[in-house]
């Protein structure tokens, strides 16, 4: 079978897409982003329907591109950017339910480094344990930026489980008593592909819900609501781009 890119997953010419790219789980919060934030936006790639798009933010060429759940499939697409398409950068945009009673819903977490379950470090052969950490450029950059705007932010250390629904409810106690902010699915993945590509990786995201306390948002607002974390994301990628 031929391939008009060097991708099964993603159909765009290489210069179609920017160096730097923010990604979000949900394809439909990349189209959001793009809309919302991004000059004269252009769609690169529909396959699966994991969207991305390239414009200008403050005259600068940023992307953003859907990555799907969990770290299988956002290590996909970023090891296609990385590798097939030229990206050096990346930040995850995404949702994560916190941890600690001072977190709330819609607060902002930047995440120093990630403690996960996944296997995926694993498949390096590293004679050790790899920590999955961010590049400290990128991280000063955004924890500088969160002050400028004066946003409530906590950074550190969080957890990215494989699973969803984790049938050792004792889990999430475990988590917040190490120390981790919140829990997500990504994030662990992000950082150990950048690792070995050699690129850089952030992830930034904002509370969605609250794993002791009855907090949440829905679907629609997780979407289209994190306006604060977006523009931190950007002004990020702005410095990288």
């Amino acid at each position: 079978m031929i391939f008009s890119s060097p991708s099964a997953c993603i159909e765009a010419d290489k210069e179609n897409i920017a160096k730097v790219v923010l990604m979000p789980g949900d394809p439909l919060r990349a189209k959001y982003i793009a809309e919302t934030y991004l000059t004269d936006p252009v769609c690169f790639n529909t396959v699966r329907n994991m969207l991305g798009y390239t414009g200008e933010y403050k005259g600068k060429r940023i992307s953003v591109m859907g990555s799907g759940m969990g770290v299988p499939s956002a290590v996909l697409y970023l090891h296609e950017l990385f590798n097939f398409y030229g990206v050096e950068a990346a930040i995850r945009v995404g949702s994560a339910g916190a941890l600690r009673d001072d977190i709330n819903v819609r607060d902002i977490v930047i995440a120093m480094s990630a403690s996960t379950n996944s296997g995926f470090g694993a498949t390096f052969g590293f004679p050790g344990t790899l920590a999955p950490t961010a590049d400290f450029e990128m991280l000063y950059d955004a924890v500088n930026i969160c002050k400028e705007k004066g946003s409530s932010v906590k950074v550190g250390n969080i957890f990215t489980t494989d699973l969803f629904y984790n049938p050792n409810p004792d889990v999430p106690a475990m988590a917040r008593d190490y120390g981790m902010l919140c829990v997500e699915m990504e994030t662990a993945g992000f950082y150990l592909e950048a690792m070995n590509s050699k690129k850089k990786a952030l992830s930034i995201v904002s509370i969605s819900d609250h794993m002791f306390k009855p907090e949440a948002l829905s679907a629609l607002e997780r979407q289209e609501s994190f306006n604060e974390m977006m523009e931190i994301s950007l002004e990020t990628a702005w410095k990288q781009a």
